[in-house]
């Protein structure tokens, strides 16, 4: 069995799904200035910002869920009066800058508040069933995963996969000790890559039963899963392999199949020499020859809404026949040998299946197969 994506909405620094694709095909990087005032102190000097959030606002991951949530909603035509809705939120942070407002004296606000129920609510009037996890940057993958289970097992007639996170002071702080300078731009893949910056973004995602009668973009084919807990940043090549493999085996798939995998890719010393030689050991080593694109050089470390922005480039992958570059990727890592990174300029391809990665801190890994609806 298999689900399909009826709609898809992101918001990230470089604005909706048509025009964060848009700046992706130009290798655009929306890397700025980091605008919050402490910036001097926490050794982060630029982040990948929304442009109409006031940066350090506190719930600004609910106005972001909330906007993706309502564009999606009414893009599949969604009506939680005649439609069982449910709503998953993968997220890695939350309303933690809402927290620190809160300690520092500067905010009250009740505790729910604290909880997407509130936010998702007010943007799809009716919808009840809400419910919020954490599992760091692969957050967005799971909850497709466990949306999928609930539409095939007919518990739902629809089910709302969001995500979103912003930047918090905290998660800022401790990225600004862990490079050796303060980094300008994310460049994933890249010999040259020297750290990671964090990005605002927001996401929302329909997930429908096959024989859905509305709009679809898409078939969710399977996430595949695995929590190798081998280290708390450190990703472990095969606790992704296995990710990818029970993905394939779930949707009933080859990986040869595989035309585009929209990778994970972090910019970090440790993910992407893992990441490549996982994608060598499971896609080349069974004969695939998959472009291999990423997204965060272009939009930044999204957390919990990064796996759902990188499944709305795919499913744009599969609509237009186009596959962009990887911003800030000039010089490949020797590991990368053998992987064909799109560089520079977008490829014509007419990809029938593509790959999507997702790994989050302690091992939480999700990989997530779309297909032609």
């Amino acid at each position: 069995m298999t689900a399909l994506i009826a709609a898809s909405a992101i918001q990230t620094c470089l604005g909706d799904g048509t025009a964060t694709f848009a700046g992706l095909l130009d290798g655009a990087c929306g890397a700025g200035p980091l605008r919050l005032p402490e910036a001097d102190r926490i050794g982060v000097g630029y982040g990948y910002h929304v442009p109409d959030a006031e940066p350090g606002r506190p719930f600004r991951a609910s106005l972001l869920l909330a906007r993706c949530v309502a564009w999606a909603a009414r893009q599949a035509g969604l009506d939680p009066s005649r439609q069982r809705v449910v709503a998953l939120v993968g997220t890695g942070l939350g309303e933690l800058s809402a927290v620190e407002e809160f300690a520092a004296g500067r905010a009250q606000f009740p505790v729910e508040r604290l909880h997407f129920a509130g936010a998702v609510g007010a943007a799809l009037a009716g919808i009840t069933d809400v419910v919020t996890f954490s599992n760091a940057c692969s957050a967005g993958g799971h909850a497709l995963a466990l949306a999928q289970d609930l539409v095939e097992c007919g518990e739902a007639d629809a089910v709302i996969v969001g995500g979103a996170d912003t930047m918090t002071r905290s998660m800022l702080a401790m990225i600004g000790r862990v490079a050796p300078a303060p980094t300008r731009r994310v460049r994933p893949f890249d010999r040259a890559r020297d750290g990671v910056l964090l990005g605002d973004a927001g996401a929302a995602v329909v997930v429908v039963p096959d024989g859905w009668a509305g709009p679809t973009l898409g078939r969710l084919v399977a996430t595949g899963l695995s929590c190798d807990a081998f280290h708390e940043t450190a990703p472990d090549v095969e606790g992704i392999s296995r990710a990818m493999r029970d993905a394939y085996a779930r949707g009933g798939r080859e990986p040869e199949e595989t035309d585009v995998v929209v990778a994970h890719g972090t910019a970090t010393a440790l993910n992407d020499p893992a990441e490549s030689e996982a994608l060598r050991k499971v896609l080349l080593g069974a004969g695939a020859d998959p472009l291999v694109t990423a997204v965060k050089g272009a939009v930044g470390h999204t957390s919990g809404a990064a796996a759902l922005v990188n499944l709305d480039v795919a499913v744009r992958c599969l609509a237009q026949g186009l596959v962009p570059p990887v911003s800030g990727l000039t010089d490949v890592l020797p590991e990368g040998e053998g992987l064909r990174f799109v560089r520079g300029t977008p490829v014509v391809a007419g990809p029938d299946l593509v790959q999507v990665n997702a790994f989050g801190f302690g091992g939480v890994n999700a990989v997530t197969l779309v297909g032609r609806a």
